[in-house]
C-alpha cells in the first residue's frame, strides 16, 4: 500500500509528542516539523524537519508541504498569557495559519486538520451547552487568533482541491502536560485530604488518546470535510470526579471533603487568583454532536484516562 505522508507542525509540543508516533503507528509517513528537531524521539515512518520561525513577517512553508497528502496544524502559542501582546498572536496563531493553508493548497494536499481551540468560543467559562452553532465568544488575545486562524483556513482553501477541518478541542490531558491540568495532578499527588467536594463546575476534558484518534478520523473520513468540530470526552465531570479519578490511578481514596464555596472563592480573590477559581467552580461543557455525526466516537472514558495519565512515568 502507498505510504500516506502527512506534515505535523508543532511536533515536539505536548500533542504533538504523543500525535508524531500514534500516526506512525497507523501508516502514515509523518514529517515531524519542530523549532528543535533534533530533541524529537525517532522512530520507523517518523521524518524530523525544521518549523520555521512563526513569527516570521513571510513564513515559507512549501518545502515542508511538498509531496505531502496531507497536513495537521498544531504549531503556535498553546495557551492564554496576558503579558504576549496580541500582535504576536496574531503573527503565529493566524498569519503562519494562512501562510501554511496558502503553502498546502499550492502543493496538492488532499485534506488539511487545523487544530483550533474551545476558547474561540467562550472565556474559561460558560453558560449552557456549548455548540458549533453558538456564535464567537473569544475573550482574550489567544482565542482572537484561534478565530481569525480558522477563518484564514476556510477562506484560503475554499474552492481548492484541499479539503479541510477544523477542531476545537476543549483543555486536553494525559502524560506530561502542563498548565491547568498539571497544577490539579499536584494537588491529586498531595496525601492530604482537599476541601473540593462541593465545588459546583461541570468541565468538558479531552483525553490525548481522545484527540489523537480524532485528527485520525478527521484525516479519512469524508463526512467531516469543510466543518468546525467540538472534541471532548463523552461525558463531562465535577472536578471532585477528576481529582477522584486521578487518586484511583494511585490506588487512593478519594480524599475529598466539603466546605462552603463563598470562603473559598473569596480566599482565591485576594490571592489575585480569581479567574483559576472560576475554572474550578465554573461550566465548560460542549456538545460532541457534530463530530460523532461524522462517525467518530471517544476510544476511552476520562476516568480511566485520568487514572492511566497518573500511572505514567511522565507525571
Amino acid at each position: 500500500m502507498k505510504s500516506r505522508r502527512v506534515l505535523v507542525t508543532g511536533a515536539s509540543g505536548f500533542v504533538g509528542r504523543h500525535l508524531v508516533p500514534y500516526l506512525a503507528k497507523n501508516g502514515f509517513e509523518v514529517w515531524a516539523a519542530a523549532r528543535s528537531p533534533e530533541e524529537l524521539a525517532a522512530g520507523p515512518g517518523i521524518v524530523p524537519a525544521k518549523l520555521p520561525d512563526l513569527s516570521d513577517q513571510v513564513v515559507d512553508w512549501s518545502g515542508l508541504v511538498k509531496g505531502c497528502d496531507f497536513v495537521v496544524h498544531l504549531a503556535g502559542i498553546a495557551h492564554a498569557d496576558r503579558d504576549i501582546p496580541e500582535a504576536r498572536y496574531q503573527a503565529v496563531n493566524c498569519d503562519a495559519t494562512g501562510s501554511l493553508d496558502v503553502a498546502a493548497r499550492n502543493a496538492g494536499v488532499k485534506r488539511f486538520v487545523y487544530v483550533s481551540s474551545v476558547r474561540e468560543q467562550c472565556g474559561p467559562v460558560a453558560d449552557g451547552i456549548l455548540s458549533e452553532a453558538d456564535p464567537p465568544g473569544p475573550m482574550d488575545a489567544y482565542g482572537r487568533a484561534k478565530l481569525a486562524g480558522e477563518a484564514a483556513v476556510s477562506d484560503a482553501l475554499a474552492g481548492s482541491d484541499t479539503d479541510w477541518v477544523t477542531l476545537r478541542p476543549v483543555l486536553v490531558y494525559g502524560p506530561g502536560v502542563k498548565g491547568n491540568m498539571m497544577q490539579l495532578s499536584k494537588l491529586a499527588r498531595l496525601s492530604l485530604p482537599l476541601p473540593l467536594k462541593t465545588l459546583r463546575g461541570r468541565r468538558s476534558i479531552l483525553s490525548i488518546e481522545n484527540l489523537e484518534s480524532a485528527i485520525l478520523h478527521c484525516l479519512s473520513a469524508t463526512a467531516a470535510g469543510r466543518k468546525v468540530l467540538l472534541v471532548a470526552d463523552e461525558t463531562p465531570l465535577l472536578v471532585a470526579d477528576i481529582v477522584a479519578s486521578m487518586r484511583h490511578g494511585l490506588g487512593r481514596q478519594p480524599g475529598l471533603f466539603a466546605v462552603p464555596n463563598a470562603p473559598l472563592a473569596s480566599v482565591a480573590r485576594l490571592a489575585g487568583k480569581g479567574e483559576a477559581w472560576a475554572r474550578l467552580d465554573g461550566d465548560l461543557v460542549v456538545s460532541t454532536e457534530a463530530l460523532r455525526a461524522t462517525g467518530w466516537w471517544p476510544v476511552i472514558a476520562s476516568r480511566e484516562a485520568l487514572a492511566k495519565m497518573m500511572q505514567s512515568d511522565d507525571p
